[in-house]
């Protein structure tokens, strides 16, 4: 009997002690899954829109900020960074738990920052965060207009430099291009450009560090600037033409075909029965 009461008053200690430990039978949280999801400062991903209050002086720009189920921005402000000249200079920021994923923050949303200037803007340009511009010309009161890669004032589409850069800009060229070659009439535009494709060597005479491959793309000229119709690398007017009956022999006839070594082709992969 004494032996049966030892037992039973060591299986319940036992029991006692599993309760404790385990808070109930189960596993204890780990500190991981419990702890918060920071909060981050940042700046928004896209500044899509700019306009004037009544006053002249406040200046509302639309942002692209995180969203999704649970809140994920706090404290959208922006501020005038240096004193106003022929330019105001505005940031945006934000905090945000979006730079972890698990906390939902995965789409986008627009929402509205708004600054007081000290004075009215005028006619100075506005620069946010370093490197989205609005300005007032050609813009439709209160709005600003939003300047694109080429600046507020884009070249006129033509037979320069300028526009020829836009040419490059419109076909995604690849950073570092050099301009061949252009034939122009204004209307129309052929344009051969390569790059370098191997690394910068400093004059070695290695045949790696001078590969480069290119590339021909044909132009029509519009309001905006040049549009691109046509890519090829054979010589002559046969293959524009018959894209674009109006492209003028002028600019086509005594074009060469690219070198293979700039305009390699891979044919398809055949397979083995």
């Amino acid at each position: 009997m004494i032996a049966l009461l030892c037992s039973a008053v060591v299986l319940l200690l036992g029991a006692c002690g599993t309760e404790a430990a385990g808070g109930g039978g189960g596993r204890a949280p780990s500190s991981a899954a419990t702890e918060p999801i920071p909060w981050t400062t940042a700046q928004p991903s896209a500044v899509t829109g700019a306009r004037l209050g009544d006053d002249h002086r406040t200046l509302l720009l639309e942002t692209r900020v995180p969203s999704g189920p649970h809140p994920c921005v706090r404290e959208l402000k922006a501020v005038l960074t240096d004193p106003m000249t022929d330019l105001a200079r505005v940031q945006i920021t934000f905090t945000s738990p979006s730079g972890d994923r698990s906390s939902g923050c995965t789409e986008e949303r627009t929402a509205t920052a708004e600054v007081r200037l000290p004075e009215p803007l005028g006619d100075r340009d506005v620069i946010v965060d370093n490197y989205t511009r609005f300005t007032a010309d050609g813009a439709k009161p209160p709005a600003l207009r939003l300047c694109g890669e080429l600046g507020c004032t884009p070249p006129a589409t033509g037979c320069t430099t300028a526009s020829y850069e836009q040419a490059l800009m419109a076909v995604n060229a690849p950073d570092h291009t050099y301009r061949n070659s252009e034939k122009c009439d204004g209307k129309w535009l052929v344009l051969d450009f390569s790059w370098r494709t191997g690394p910068a060597c400093g004059g070695s005479p290695d045949p790696a560090c001078s590969s480069r491959l290119g590339d021909r793309w044909f132009f029509r000229a519009k309001e905006s600037g040049w549009d691109p119709i046509f890519r090829t690398s054979a010589g002559g007017c046969q293959d524009i033409q018959r894209r674009e009956p109006a492209f003028p022999t002028s600019l086509c006839a005594s074009l060469a075909p690219l070198s293979p070594s700039l305009h390699p082709s891979h044919p398809p992969a055949t397979t083995t029965p």
